[in-house]
């Protein structure tokens, strides 16, 4: 697939391999994204597999983990540098997984919610337009809720891609998979297709 081939890590992890079209990542131990916010510490240590990024896209992954330990985190991730980025999917906290985002605009914020399925896998979508970021996930790849919309900084290119992080331990193992990356959609905001 062309997003795999063309795609490079930053903060590649001891452990992954591709196969097919799919990326296979064991997390290094006390890898994170996050600024200064509530607990005044800065990590940019997260594993990102990403390509180079210009103007508008939607950008879509299949996400699959075993999320058990505190602060557990799968997902994509945009930057448009250390202190401009957007990280969204599944993070364990409050002993369950729950499906959320982190905008960071110098600092972090957290938006999370309850995870509404018994599964380990899921979907995100993430498209680029008008200077705003749509934020949507899915439990089966049809039906596509929002999760944030938000303003985004404007920058010649971004850096997009397959995240995943564990602050606490080493050794979460995530699958990506259906790597899609084109133009916007061009989808109303509250159609869910």
């Amino acid at each position: 697939m062309e997003y795999l081939a063309n795609g490079h890590w930053l903060n590649e992890p001891a452990r992954w391999r591709l196969e097919g079209d799919a990326l296979h990542v064991t997390t290094d131990a006390q890898t994170d994204f996050w600024q200064t916010t509530w607990y005044g510490f800065q990590r940019h240590s997260g594993h990102v597999f990403g390509v180079e990024v210009t103007g508008d896209f939607t950008f879509q992954v299949r996400v699959e983990g075993d999320f058990t330990t505190l602060y557990d985190q799968a997902g994509l991730l945009l930057m448009a540098d250390e202190h401009h980025w957007l990280k969204a999917g599944i993070e364990y906290n409050d002993a369950q997984p729950m499906i959320g985002s982190v905008l960071t605009l110098e600092r972090s914020d957290w938006a999370t919610g309850i995870f509404p399925a018994a599964q380990q896998h899921f979907w995100l979508r993430l498209t680029h337009q008008n200077h705003c970021l749509r934020l949507q996930y899915s439990t089966d790849g049809e039906t596509w809720p929002l999760l944030r919309l938000c303003p985004f900084p404007d920058a010649d290119r971004y850096f997009l891609g397959a995240m995943c992080c564990t602050p606490t331990r080493a050794g979460l193992e995530v699958m990506f998979s259906d790597f899609r990356l084109g133009p916007p959609n061009g989808k109303d905001l509250h159609d869910l297709s």
